[in-house]
């Protein structure tokens, strides 16, 4: 028996039907391109060509192209790698962890969280294969492939190997959740459509009937590929973390990373989900479906992780401290009062402190507040990942060593590359397949009406 209840708000607003769902999230499939979706997408594309460029370039000429030296062999490529895999996990959390406790909030956003994930992947992985420097030559050497060179095999112990496992496993899985996802709403612009549309759209429908013995499978299937991602959720970051945690660079040797860099990923995976919610609710007028109410919950989840995250930047603080080590603790004062303080310090204020404003419900429930908010977070996210990384390596144990990194031109382009890519990828995704799940959203269209009624 569903109880509902008579306090809390409706997840679907405007008091919509089953019909109403239907047309309102296959219009923007269905219909020409709206002028704000040409615009984003020639933005999109313009970056797309512009980073094409340094990344080509990069290819050509190789690495040296980019700011690295003899004492910072990893910077702005290390950093955008953890970062776009940060990105991606809060489509993991919502679409799997979310489903397990029976949130019905996640019905609206899932599906275009689980498709972020997929596209921030896509953009981590370059990061490793273009600093390989002539990836055509043997970026495979990264997979356990039997040879014939004398059984040559990877390390496995090293843990960029495990970012090879843990992020291939994270791509297939989450790639899997979403099509299944996809599958009932594909059938339902299957039978609306005519033409080569309908043809198209059967096909990616895989013969969908909608019997109850289809919707059986396929609600088992979800539950079981939710139980499959949800550790994917605590171990992809807790193995990225792990290129750091293992080694013995003063900054880096600590306990803490694994579920440090985890709900840092949480953190700003969540912000990029409002960041790209609150934009897609306005250009599809889908105000109805993504509510106020999901906004605010998001919120909530981003003061939480971003409290966490201001916890564990204390706690390097005093571990560095309590440790008696010389070098840690010079690494830390380094990082807050050395020539990249200015990294630090707006990272502690992006991740900690602007967090904290959400504790005020009008800031909670504000779209351009929280659309604001949501970008800080992404940066200092970003910077964190930049401080983690360089800092710890410009000044090692051998003062004559001592290095500064500037990005280049093609640094930059190339991390352009990746946001042209991103956005390109989902505005694509957003015009051409339901950029919410119809058939979940329908579940909870009942309650809904009749709470409105009542």
């Amino acid at each position: 028996m569903q109880v509902t209840s008579s306090v809390r708000e409706p997840l679907i607003t405007g008091g919509k039907t089953l019909k109403d769902v239907t047309h309102d999230i296959s219009r923007q499939v269905e219909g020409k391109p709206t002028m704000g979706w040409l615009l984003g997408l020639l933005v999109a594309v313009g970056a797309l060509a512009l980073g094409f460029i340094a990344l080509w370039a990069t290819l050509w000429e190789g690495i040296g192209m980019w700011g690295l030296n003899k004492t910072i062999g990893w910077a702005w490529d290390i950093t955008n790698f953890v970062w776009w895999v940060g990105i991606g996990h809060a489509g993991t959390l919502i679409s799997a962890v979310l489903l397990l406790f029976r949130q019905k909030w996640r019905m609206a956003i899932n599906r275009a969280a689980e498709a972020m994930t997929i596209f921030a992947v896509i953009c981590a992985a370059m990061f490793p294969v273009i600093h390989m420097g002539r990836p055509w030559l043997g970026a495979y050497w990264a997979l356990p492939l039997p040879n014939t060179f004398g059984s040559l095999w990877v390390n496995f112990n090293s843990p960029l190997l495990w970012d090879v496992f843990a992020i291939s496993t994270y791509f297939s899985v989450s790639l899997v959740f979403w099509y299944i996802g996809l599958i009932p709403d594909f059938a339902t612009i299957r039978d609306r459509a005519t033409g080569i549309r309908k043809s198209i759209y059967g096909a990616l429908a895989f013969g969908w009937d909608g019997a109850a013995k289809t919707w059986s499978r396929y609600e088992s299937v979800a539950l079981i590929l939710a139980g499959l991602a949800t550790p994917l959720v605590l171990s992809v970051h807790t193995i990225v973390s792990f290129d750091f945690a293992t080694s013995v660079i003063p900054g880096w040797h600590t306990t803490i990373f694994p579920p440090y860099f985890v709900a840092g990923a949480i953190f700003s995976g969540f912000a990029m989900v409002l960041t790209l919610m609150i934009i897609t609710r306005k250009v599809f007028k889908l105000e109805d479906y993504i509510t106020l109410g999901h906004i605010e919950l998001m919120n909530i989840v981003i003061i939480i992780t971003g409290s966490i995250v201001g916890i564990a930047y204390i706690t390097e603080f005093f571990i560095a401290w309590y440790s008696g080590v010389a070098a840690e603790q010079y690494a830390f004062v380094n990082r807050a009062f050395g020539p990249y303080w200015w990294a630090y310090w707006s990272m502690m204020t992006c991740n900690v402190i602007s967090p904290q404003l959400f504790w005020i419900k009008k800031i909670r429930t504000s779209i351009i507040a929280t659309f604001i908010l949501s970008l800080v977070v992404n940066i200092g996210m970003w910077f964190e990942r930049f401080v983690i990384i360089v800092t710890s390596l410009h000044r090692d144990f051998l003062p004559s060593s001592w290095a500064m990194f500037y990005p280049t031109l093609s640094d930059v382009g190339v991390y352009l590359f990746t946001f042209g890519l991103f956005f390109t990828l989902f505005l694509l995704f957003a015009k051409f397949f339901p950029v919410i799940n119809m058939a979940e959203v329908k579940s909870i269209v009942k309650s809904s009406s009749e709470k409105v009624n009542k």
